[in-house]
């Protein structure tokens, strides 16, 4: 990872992504849309950007006496970069930091020599390759006594003082490896050091800790297998003839996007890795992103073993002709309606002359009284750790202990062949992680950014690096809070700031949609009532896009402990007669939901539906018990029948809430490998199944968000961003608004003192106006 200075920017071009951008789509993607996931900290802010100073440094923890002494070179150094704080590190690799690049090579090399056979060595395919986080109790043990700012107050207290081990367990590596040869997935885990991750000269390995073979199972695919089955299905004379049927001779403007088969009967069964392309061809022209999504190829039927890399089925089912070039197809600058842009937008700059409020160090974050790290996988990208608040004399709170986005399925609503097919699921079979990308490439955070690279496995084992995969900034957010009196005409307004990791006392997580629709094409004079008509031959069938977000809850609760419950909340009009005489009555009602199958839950705007996660043991003043809502926002359900092939993959999506006890395993929802998978609900609804208590746990929440798109002209050919998301919101958790210490910003300052708008109003109406 590059130096904070190498990395930290004082502005960012704006250009087409997003904070976090994960993108879904492209060639090896199951959509055209592109899926930007920020998880926001909305806190009482400070002043606007451009005048909040950095805070100062802390100094570290007095550490309590260790078995044996933990050294810390860098610890009598702070460094600083322009406008960043760096603090003093203790080791080099928390237990929850994301596996460097010389880690991964290290387990890569490790189960590579440990295959039986030469062939078994080459046949080697590595599709993923994590780190195995640890119990809880060692990240508190790191946090505590390792890593600053060193919270020793995250362990029990014991008799005659804590025992301090003089190191941390050694990391480990789990690996998700496919058997190109035999068609077999299997699962290692290796066991890596300070000496191993060295890598010196390549020769150190690490060592195997178990292995096993997955029966009847297909893995996510890989981009070299999408780029590898376009050249084989382009070469393919049977198909080259159907592209000359239809006026093609040049395979360079041919687009073969590889889609997962999915499973809909027994020929999708994981015994063949199989692959249906959707096909595209690119019009000639001078463009250097030519829209070839504009012109969908339909009628022709391929299917494609990825095991073997050849085509087991051809069939060119019916001569569709390809749409005309539509002339508004292209949205590269010049390129646009017209060829000619906009002039009249002026430069909108963010400026923090003094830096960000936020302090880095490694993946540490604080940002005012919030504290958390970050992380990245493969498959769900973006990772929030350890989510807490300091509060006062009540010291650090935790809120969350573990935060992601774990899945996205977007099935479409047209049963014409090819579309009813399309039920992608964007992170079990491709990876939001890996599909992830350089923001090096174009950036719409604005003001002070600190970037972080990630680091994976491709297909063959080599290490690829996303530079600038994510970045983290500082947004003025609005008014925070404002109160006028009428009577003085004097008024109070604070303005908001959040922290966008692309997180007053609110966590917010939004998800952005836009790019390119996926089309269909038209027979002259055809319509298609599942769709939108787009362009002459063109249209865009309704579809719907599902995420799930994982959120290992820990409310007031330090590790081992498991102090949480779920309560649902619901407004009740109240029946007419004595209690409401004036018919305006209404009250929130609460159930607790005591087990798993009481817990699969739908929202319901008509009762302003909210759940809250509540710690049994810790009240605030009034008495109650702490805890933090979630509030969803704009919500959907799928909009198909209960026999629907796509469901037996995403059960899940059949409620929008479910809530299980938190188990080491349960991570996907829809089971760790849903590519072609035959088995019926597996994952998230089989679990909870067991019915297991929530009454006091360590509680999970697994909230389905999503939105039904029925697309508009105006989505083409990009569509504008669409926002959806939901809140976790402090709900009795603080003894009053957290937000009432913002200092005012240094406009309103200025205002005060040079007397203005300080003498009071005489006219009472006005003033309320």
């Amino acid at each position: 990872m590059a130096s904070t200075q190498e990395k930290a920017t004082p502005c960012c071009i704006p250009k087409t992504n997003d904070d976090v951008s994960k993108k879904t789509s492209s060639s090896s993607s199951s959509s055209s849309t592109e899926v930007l996931q920020n998880w926001s900290l909305a806190v009482g802010s400070g002043p606007v950007p451009s005048e909040d100073p950095i805070p100062k440094t802390a100094s570290m923890a007095t550490l309590i006496r260790p078995v044996e002494p933990i050294s810390d070179p860098s610890a009598a150094k702070i460094a600083t970069t322009k406008g960043i704080s760096i603090m003093p590190r203790a080791q080099t690799s928390h237990p929850l930091d994301p596996l460097s690049a010389a880690e991964i090579s290290v387990a890569v090399a490790t189960v590579r020599a440990a295959g039986a056979t030469p062939e078994v060595r080459d046949s080697m395919r590595f599709i993923e390759v994590v780190l195995v986080e640890p119990d809880k109790h060692v990240v508190a043990l790191a946090d505590a006594y390792f890593f600053p700012p060193f919270q020793p107050s995250l362990l029990p207290r014991t008799k005659g003082g804590p025992l301090i081990p003089s190191k941390l367990p050694p990391r480990q590596a789990r690996l998700v490896v496919y058997n190109k040869r035999s068609n077999e997935t299997s699962i290692w885990t290796v066991e890596l050091s300070e000496v191993h991750a060295a890598t010196r000269g390549g020769h150190h390995r690490g060592k195997v800790i178990s292995s096993k073979v997955v029966p009847n199972v297909q893995p996510p695919m890989d981009a070299m297998e999408y780029a590898e089955c376009e050249a084989v299905v382009k070469d393919f004379p049977p198909f080259r003839e159907a592209m000359k049927k239809r006026g093609i001779e040049d395979m360079d403007l041919v687009m073969v996007d590889p889609w997962c088969v999915g499973y809909h009967s027994n020929a999708d069964a994981p015994s063949r890795r199989l692959a249906k392309p959707l096909i595209f061809c690119r019009t000639e022209s001078d463009c250097p992103m030519e829209n070839g999504y504009a012109r969908p190829v339909e009628g022709i039927h391929v299917l494609v073993d990825m095991q073997n890399m050849v085509v087991i089925e051809f069939e060119d089912r019916k001569l569709v002709p390809l749409p005309p070039a539509d002339p508004l197809r292209n949205y590269t600058a010049g390129e646009t309606r017209g060829g000619v842009d906009r002039s009249d937008v002026k430069p909108l700059q963010i400026i923090q002359p003094e830096g960000p409020s936020f302090r880095v160090n490694g993946k540490f974050i604080e940002w005012q009284k919030w504290n958390f790290r970050i992380g990245f996988t493969p498959r769900e990208g973006l990772v929030i750790y350890s989510v807490a608040y300091v509060d006062g004399n009540r010291g650090r709170r935790p809120v969350a202990h573990r935060l992601s986005f774990v899945e996205m399925v977007v099935p479409y609503g047209d049963p014409n062949d090819p579309h009813y097919r399309k039920n992608a699921f964007d992170a079990g079979e491709d990876g939001l992680g890996k599909n992830a990308h350089s923001l090096k490439k174009g950036c719409d955070c604005l003001g002070y950014i600190k970037y972080f690279d990630a680091h994976f496995t491709n297909f063959t084992g080599g290490v690829e690096t996303i530079e600038n995969c994510v970045c983290l900034h500082e947004e003025d957010h609005g008014i925070l809070w404002k109160h006028q009196d009428w009577r003085t005409g004097l008024a109070e307004v604070r303005r908001s700031r959040r922290l966008t990791v692309s997180f007053d006392g609110k966590i917010e997580a939004e998800v952005k949609l836009t790019g390119i629709l996926s089309l269909g094409a038209l027979q002259p004079g055809e319509t298609r009532k599942y769709g939108t008509t787009i362009a002459p031959g063109l249209y865009a069938p309704v579809h719907q896009h599902f995420f799930v977000a994982r959120m290992d809850m820990a409310v007031d609760c330090k590790p081992g402990e498991a102090f949480n419950q779920v309560v649902e909340v619901n407004l009740k009009v109240e029946e007419p007669g004595k209690d409401n005489v004036h018919n305006n009555a209404f009250y929130a009602e609460e159930e607790l939901l005591r087990s798993e199958l009481q817990a699969m839950r739908d929202c319901n705007p008509l009762s302003a539906r909210h759940w809250i996660v509540r710690n049994t043991r810790n009240v605030n003043r009034t008495g109650q018990l702490t805890g933090f809502k979630l509030v969803p926002g704009s919500n959907c359900l799928p909009l198909a029948g209960s026999e629907a092939k796509f469901l037996r993959r995403a059960a899940f999506l059949k409620h929008n809430l479910w809530v299980t006890p938190y188990a080491r395993e349960e991570m996907y929802p829809g089971g760790e490998f849903p590519n072609q998978n035959p088995r019926v609900g597996e994952g998230l609804a089989t679990w909870v199944k067991k019915n297991r208590s929530l009454e006091e746990a360590d509680i999970v929440l697994w909230y389905v968000f999503g939105v039904t798109h029925v697309p508009r002209l105006e989505d083409w050919p990009v569509m504008p961003v669409e926002r959806i998301g939901f809140m976790l919101m402090p709900h009795g958790f603080f003894n009053c608004s957290p937000a009432v210490d913002v200092p005012p910003s240094a406009t309103d300052l200025e205002l005060k003192d040079n007397d203005i708008a300080t003498k009071p109003i005489q006219n009472g109406i006005i003033a309320k106006l």
